[in-house]
């Protein structure tokens, strides 16, 4: 899959995941890279960034298998950028499957 397509949803599946509760890492990166062909370590400098733009917090979480996982949560301003990408995706997505050939319903 072409690069750019992947840097382009990576943050919005990032915020997306966060939005159905929290998770660590490790658990975001093998999530997305189950679905989207991606190297575990293209995952941590994008959560550094939306930490440091305030879209979630972190916190520590005692481990049942080794130590304590870094944890996310998404902030307000997290869940409001979720939604905004998930609602221009739509949008972005219905209009190229039309220019494509497809109906939009899809």
């Amino acid at each position: 899959m072409n690069i750019q397509f992947k840097k382009g949803v990576l943050e919005m599946c990032v915020l997306s995941l966060l939005k159905q509760g929290d998770k660590y890492g490790y658990e975001l990166a093998d999530t997305v890279g189950r679905k989207i062909d991606i190297s575990e370590g293209s995952i941590y400098p994008l959560l550094k960034r939306l930490r440091n733009e305030g879209y979630f917090e972190v916190y520590l979480k005692e481990s049942p298998s080794g130590p304590a996982r870094k944890y996310y949560r998404l902030t307000q301003k997290g869940r409001d950028t979720q939604t905004m990408l998930e609602n221009e995706w739509k949008d972005f997505s219905h209009s190229v499957t039309e220019i494509l050939g497809g109906n939009g319903n899809e």
